[in-house]
């Protein structure tokens, strides 16, 4: 199988993540032109899916290093198989409670409040569960990020004068899904051999078959809580399963690529892990929110027109999160 074998290429690795993780929302902003959030989330769930057993059966399963992905998934004990199962449900948990978060309180809340407290509190799991890299730099680092996601936070209040006012119960599951969003990875990584990628433990998985068998529980999952969603809806009109059937193939289509986008990241930042560390590499991935922000203000001018100041706060955005980006990167290195 594949094998990162240096730092920097674990870390082109993990700015990939940034990239695919700040970029797949794009899908369903296209898609929710026509497509409810609730249909679009099923192509999504699918996509990631698709591209992890892709994934397994190509780079997972070619080379002399490592063990395959079939002989690999035959071995894997039923412990390590749970953990990574429940990395997924975990996340498909907080990952749906963060669309409804905001949809009730808009991304000015939900993108401080949930994506804040996951970068801060995951990356603080992910280090106390494998000490790897220079903890003052990593920290460091990682406040850094988080003071450019408030930055951008307050940028899009600031050029939204229609902004939904502010409520407990967007608060709330804001904070809930940041915290689910803060431990899914930890259980993936808990079921890999994050030292010896190239022959793990007994029991233990590659990120490759640990990568499937996440994927597996967000699937699985998916029938329970987007389900649940269908039928009663943060916004909007309860829908069923019949309206998803009913949808264009190029819609559908726009989903899959969504979960394979998302899907390509997840697999970089879990390779990438043996070399950098879980917690580099989450702290890492998570700087997506900027690369989101980045689509935003060039791509589709979300910040076109907006008041006096709010290019100050997008400057100093970007400031912080270079500056932040820098510190765990070198965080690896010292």
């Amino acid at each position: 199988m594949f094998i990162v074998e240096n730092y920097s290429t674990a870390v082109l690795f993990c700015i990939i993540t940034m990239l695919c993780w700040g970029s797949w929302a794009n899908t369903q902003k296209l898609a929710g032109k026509t497509w409810r959030f609730e249909l679009f989330y099923w192509d999504y769930v699918i996509g990631i899916l698709i591209f992890s057993i892709i994934s397994a059966l190509t780079l997972g399963s070619i080379g002399e290093k490592g063990r395959g992905f079939i002989a690999d998934l035959q071995q894997a004990d039923a412990a390590n198989i749970g953990s990574a199962i429940l990395g997924g449900v975990i996340f498909n948990a907080a990952n749906i409670l963060f669309s409804a978060a905001i949809a009730i309180a808009g991304m000015a809340v939900a993108f401080p409040v949930g994506i804040g407290l996951a970068l801060v509190l995951g990356t603080l799991v992910n280090y106390f569960g494998e000490q790897k890299g220079n903890a003052v730099l990593l920290f460091s680092g990682v406040a850094l990020v988080a003071v450019a996601i408030i930055i951008n936070a307050l940028a899009y209040k600031k050029s939204n004068a229609n902004s939904q006012a502010v409520s407990t119960k967007g608060i709330v599951i804001s904070l809930v899904a940041g915290l689910l969003m803060s431990f899914f990875y930890r259980f993936i990584a808990a079921s890999m051999d994050l030292q010896n990628f190239e022959n793990p433990a007994p029991g233990k998985m590659t990120p490759y078959t640990a990568v499937f068998i996440f994927s597996v529980g967000i699937f699985i999952s998916n029938f329970l809580f987007n389900t649940i969603l269908m039928r009663k809806p943060v916004q909007g009109t309860p829908v069923s399963y019949s309206d998803y059937f009913k949808g264009k193939l190029s819609t559908h289509f726009v989903g899959i690529l969504g979960g394979l986008i998302w899907g390509l990241g997840n697999s970089f930042n879990l390779i990438a892990a043996g070399k950098a560390g879980p917690a580099i590499s989450y702290g890492l991935g998570q700087g997506a929110t900027l690369i989101a922000a980045l689509w935003g203000v060039f791509i589709w001018k979300e910040f076109k027109n907006s008041p006096k100041g709010t290019n100050a706060l997008i400057t100093a955005m970007f400031i912080f999160f270079v500056a932040g980006l820098g510190l765990l990167i070198y965080a690896g290195i010292s």
